[in-house]
C-alpha cells in the first residue's frame, strides 16, 4: 500500500475532479527521548500549494520499530479558482505511544527528487 501511496500523483486539475494528493512535511516536532509507556504529541508543519488543497488525513505506516509519516490532502479541482499559495504552512498533530524500549525511528515524507523518488526526513527518537 505504501508503494502505490507514494509512487503516484494522485492530483488531475484538468479532469474536475476531486482528489488526493500527498503533501510533503516541512518541519516536525519531537522529543530528544522517549520515555516508555507514556503518549506524546507530533507536531508536523506542511506547505498547502493552493486553495484548492485541504487537510484531509495523516499517512501513518507502522513497520517494526519504523514510522513512515506523510499529510493527506483533498484537492478540489471542481471549482477551477485554486490560487497559488506555496508561502501558507499549515500545521497537523497525531499522537504516539512509545510502547517499546529501544529507539523508533520516523520517516517524514518531505516529496520526490528529480528522480521521481521518495525523499524522507529521517529521525531516530531513543526510549529510556
Amino acid at each position: 500500500m505504501a508503494a502505490v501511496t507514494f509512487s503516484c500523483s494522485l492530483s488531475s486539475e484538468s479532469t474536475g475532479v476531486d482528489t488526493q494528493e500527498l503533501l510533503p512535511i516541512e518541519n516536525v516536532t519531537l522529543p530528544e527521548a522517549f520515555e516508555l509507556g507514556e503518549t506524546y504529541e507530533i507536531a508536523v508543519t506542511y506547505l498547502r500549494p493552493t486553495t484548492c488543497h485541504a487537510f484531509n488525513d495523516i499517512y501513518y505506516l507502522k513497520q517494526g520499530n519504523e514510522r513512515t509519516v506523510a499529510i493527506v490532502s483533498t484537492v478540489f479541482n471542481s471549482n477551477g479558482n485554486c490560487e497559488v499559495l506555496n508561502d501558507t504552512v499549515l500545521g497537523a498533530t497525531f499522537d504516539f505511544e512509545a510502547e517499546e524500549p529501544g529507539s523508533y525511528i520516523f520517516k517524514f515524507w518531505k516529496g520526490k527528487d528529480a528522480e521521481g523518488q521518495d525523499t524522507y526526513l529521517t529521525v531516530e527518537v531513543p526510549v529510556n
